[in-house]
């Protein structure tokens, strides 16, 4: 039987097959992201000389971790390889004793994730726009509240924050910041935090103006009607839901994420 190990940059190769057989939207430096942000929370299976399942871990100080990237090679599912890497990464989340663990579930690993204690939230859902014409919108640079960020999210993800700021990052004083970086299917449009919807839309038309060419995605929470609103209006359209769920204690209030308007991805949170 093919022993759990720490993932390790040399995966990356093996880890991004994986993501493009399941169809996702991310990119080496995406999977470069999450083994810097948690090296010792990222595992992985090996048969026949080759990364066949992966499942991370990243830690929001010991308020919170986010499990993302459960991917098993189709021709290896069913073999109890994503239950072995669940069962790691959750020890390794007791074992520093973080107070509540989330992710976001396909209806596929759900059912895996409700025999962990996990149980549902809220859903979550991913938007598209279709490339198309757009108006430029000028913001200023990143300014990073963490007051605000925290009140929104519930948790320190300062880390994760500074590393996505090295790509797009715009923000208004006082009123909240968007974000944005490049997938390899579609240009990703979040994380971003807004205390208005005026606010919000500003952060959305200026990441659609400079992707006027593009597909872009954008996840969302729908529990934020505005958002949802605002979706509509740029042309977006619902693609995939998805289920958030929770396990141990929740640390972000209803109230507080109305200011979530897109969140950091569903590796991410």
């Amino acid at each position: 039987m093919s022993e759990v190990r720490r993932l390790r940059p040399a995966d990356i190769p093996g880890a991004m097959r994986l993501k493009e057989s399941a169809g996702w939207n991310q990119t080496e430096e995406d999977w470069r992201r999450i083994l810097e942000l948690e090296p010792e929370g990222c595992f992985g299976i090996e048969r026949e000389g080759r990364l066949v399942s992966t499942t991370t871990a990243i830690c929001y100080g010991r308020e919170l971790a986010w499990i993302g990237m459960v991917l098993t090679e189709a021709a290896k599912r069913g073999q109890g390889l994503a239950s072995r890497l669940m069962r790691r990464a959750l020890k390794f989340l007791d074992g520093i004793e973080v107070k509540c663990v989330k992710l976001d579930a396909t209806e596929m690993g759900r059912g895996l994730y409700r025999k962990f204690g996990f149980v549902d939230e809220c859903r979550a859902e991913r938007w598209a726009r279709a490339p198309g014409p757009a108006g430029p919108v000028d913001l200023g640079p990143w300014e990073f509240d963490a007051a605000m960020d925290l009140r929104a999210f519930g948790a320190d993800r300062s880390r994760l924050l500074g590393r996505l700021a090295a790509g797009e990052s715009a923000s208004i004083p006082g009123s909240g910041y968007g974000m944005g970086r490049p997938g390899s299917r579609a240009a990703y449009f979040g994380p971003c935090v807004a205390t208005s919807v005026e606010a919000a839309r500003s952060f959305v038309a200026w990441f659609v103006a400079r992707h006027a060419g593009e597909t872009v995605y954008w996840d969302m929470l729908p529990g934020n009607a505005d958002a949802v609103a605002l979706a509509e209006q740029f042309g977006f359209q619902r693609i995939r839901t998805l289920v958030r769920m929770a396990r141990g204690q929740s640390c972000a209030a209803e109230q507080a994420l109305r200011q979530v308007y897109a969140i950091s991805g569903f590796e991410f949170g």
